[in-house]
């Protein structure tokens, strides 16, 4: 069973125990999601080691086996041959953009305070995430990288796998892929008896 956070309004709900509902191949992608690899093909240590760092302030959440399954993600998502949806013109690829801007990350920080951003303290590092999402990391280490949408991607890429993970579904009462079987109650306010019921605080 999945350890559920105290931060769920649906603290005995577990989205797995419907998994005999999904098909198989649906099956078999939401399990994988609980057993994310930490054997990269894009990332290097170093900088999995920044993401790591970085999701968890975006997520504020702690919790290994999601951020593991973040970094899974982003890694899978940079390595992968399919291009991208859309880039606005002129700006790099999403492998260099995130590549190039982790790199001018971890400088910033050492020339700042002269330690790495993963040593840094939480409230150090969220300010310098807070800079970056306002293009205001204003040194020689930015000229070549867009902050705001060095940002913007980081958080895309960490909130589409942080709110694709089943443990997460559980806390927000979602109940997961409905196929085959359906949604039969579908007017606002009526739940399926297999949906996330409110339960009292």
């Amino acid at each position: 069973m999945i350890k559920l956070s105290k931060r769920s309004h649906y603290p005995t709900y577990d989205v797995m125990k419907e998994k005999d509902e999904w098909d198989n191949h649906t099956q078999q992608i939401v399990s994988n999601r609980l057993h994310p690899t930490t054997s990269y093909s894009f990332l290097t240590q170093e900088e999995s080691t920044i993401l790591q760092t970085i999701c968890k302030q975006l997520t504020g959440d702690e919790r290994e086996s999601l951020i593991l399954y973040i970094l899974d993600h982003i890694d899978q998502t940079l390595s992968s041959p399919i291009g991208e949806g859309q880039r606005k013109v002129g700006m790099p690829k999403a492998k260099e953009l995130i590549r190039l801007g982790l790199e001018a990350l971890e400088q910033t920080s050492q020339e700042k305070y002269q330690i790495s951003f993963v040593q840094l303290d939480k409230k150090t590092q969220l300010l310098l995430l807070n800079q970056l999402s306002n293009e205001q990391a204003l040194t020689s280490k930015w000229n070549f990288v867009p902050q705001r949408e060095l940002f913007k991607k980081l958080l895309t890429l960490t909130l589409e796998a942080y709110y694709s993970h089943p443990l997460v579904w559980s806390e927000i009462g979602y109940g997961g892929p409905a196929y085959p079987r359906g949604y039969v109650r579908t007017q606002l306010g009526q739940l399926d008896p297999w949906e996330a019921q409110p339960e009292d605080e």
